[in-house]
């Protein structure tokens, strides 16, 4: 699948890539240096804009390393892109480390995917068919 990217000026050596080949996701880097202290939350820029083909969503994602490692996470994770935004792509980082985590312009930040997304028609009615699971919600497996 091809993305339209517009990078915007000085970003251009920030364009999305692939870290190793057999990767479900490309890795985002922050367009600018910033840090973050203990809760705070920023919109880090990314430094590029796309144009998702219609029916399709991206989802941006927390990057293990700096969520595990440094304390620091996605937001609303996953963040979700429309195909009708053109708009800079961001990334609302928190921090939960109690030192403040600075990153350098480039660093990977988060992650990107792109998936299908299918309209959805809903219809009425006045029973659901049984499953296996029911209406068990949280916690209802166990722990």
């Amino acid at each position: 699948m091809k993305i339209e990217i517009v990078p915007l000026e000085g970003c251009e050596d920030l364009v999305p890539r692939y870290a190793h080949f057999s990767d479900a996701a490309v890795d985002l880097c922050c367009s600018e240096g910033f840090y973050l202290d203990f809760l705070e939350r920023k919109a880090v820029p990314c430094g590029f804009k796309i144009a998702l083909p219609e029916g399709w969503a991206g989802l941006i994602l927390p990057r293990s390393g700096i969520s595990l490692k440094r304390g620091v996470a996605v937001v609303n994770s996953p963040g979700l892109i429309d195909s009708g935004y053109r708009g800079e792509i961001k990334v609302p980082l928190i921090s939960f480390s109690r030192e403040r985590q600075e990153f350098s312009r480039g660093e990977r930040i988060a992650q990107f995917l792109a998936l299908r997304a299918e309209k959805m028609e809903f219809a009425r009615a006045s029973f659901l068919p049984p499953s296996d699971r029911g209406e068990g919600g949280f916690g209802s497996t166990g722990m």
